[in-house]
């Protein structure tokens, strides 16, 4: 029964960190263009350097949400057993032979 709840909620966990994943990429695409934009207007100023914060606060956010999915992943493909549609590998018990 454990281990039925331990994938329920490792699934949900992974549906979970998808959508973060999703919202932290367009946050940091946001305030690229927010930096790049800042940066050609007012270069040096502290609106730049707050965009340049931001960018940086959401691309670790990003590349910590991709570690932790990538980890939950790979530790569901451990944990999973064969899949149902696999047959399993089998030689024939007996050799068969074409009598004359």
């Amino acid at each position: 029964m454990a281990a039925k709840t331990d994938h329920s909620q490792s699934l949900r966990a992974m549906r979970q960190l998808r959508r973060v994943r999703a919202f932290y990429a367009a946050a940091a695409a946001l305030w690229a263009m927010s930096t790049l934009w800042t940066g050609w207007h007012s270069p040096g100023g502290r609106q730049m350097w707050t965009s340049v914060l931001l960018l940086t606060i959401f691309t670790g956010l990003l590349l910590t949400a991709c570690l932790w999915l990538q980890r939950l992943r790979t530790a569901a493909a451990a944990t999973a057993g064969p899949a149902h549609h696999a047959a399993p590998q089998r030689k024939p018990a007996t050799p068969r032979h074409a009598h004359a």
